[in-house]
């Protein structure tokens, strides 16, 4: 086996060494590639930048989303606004955590989504969801800012265990103004926690 490969190895050289055109147009060929891919990934960059400046979201849009695809828009209107690496990392074993960024400020925001296809007709959001959030977004997470958000409701018992745990909440109408606009989610919400940090630039 080795003599066949040695073999076929001195073959090539020999062939090479006889045409000296061809390794040049090689690497020529290799260079033009690779000068292509680095192109390619700095355009699609280039135009992830320009999405995520101008994204906007209709409520039928957001509607329509399978939950995973909820989770990615929540993160990439938290890029739009300024977190540039913001993730998702919904999914088994997530601990209350679907979407996790930090702002200009320096502050981590824990977000956990709740898609209804139904929208405002779907199940309102209750408290056990929150007792979820409110257990492991600052104990597990370490966030300053613990937010749950969906295409729905919630219900009045919801709303009061938020207030009293110093939990988030973006329902329907307020993620409707956030999603087809360009104010900062952090300027929409109140009693946000003070920055951790200047802007950047400020």
């Amino acid at each position: 086996m080795l003599a066949v490969v040695w073999s076929l190895l001195i073959g090539a050289l020999r062939w090479l060494a006889a045409h000296p055109g061809v390794p040049i147009v090689l690497l020529l060929v290799a260079a033009a590639a690779g000068g292509m891919w680095v192109h390619r990934r700095r355009e699609a960059a280039r135009w992830n930048r320009v999405r995520e400046q101008g994204l906007r979201y209709a409520m039928p849009q957001i509607d329509a989303l399978h939950h995973r695809q909820f989770e990615e828009a929540v993160r990439d209107l938290m890029r739009r606004d300024g977190c540039p690496e913001a993730v998702r990392v919904g999914g088994a074993g997530d601990n209350g955590a679907d979407v996790k960024a930090t702002d200009p400020f320096g502050r981590l925001w824990v977000i956990q989504c709740k898609h209804r296809k139904a929208g405002l007709a779907g199940s309102a959001v209750g408290t056990p969801d929150l007792h979820v959030l409110n257990g492991t977004g600052r104990p597990v997470h370490h966030g300053d800012v613990v937010v749950l958000v969906t295409n729905g409701r919630f219900t009045d018992k919801a709303v009061a265990f938020a207030r009293s745990q110093r939990l988030h909440l973006v329902d329907r109408h307020l993620l409707a103004r956030w999603a087809a606009g360009s104010t900062p989610l952090w300027e929409l919400l109140s009693a946000v926690p003070s920055p951790r940090r200047p802007a950047s630039g400020s």
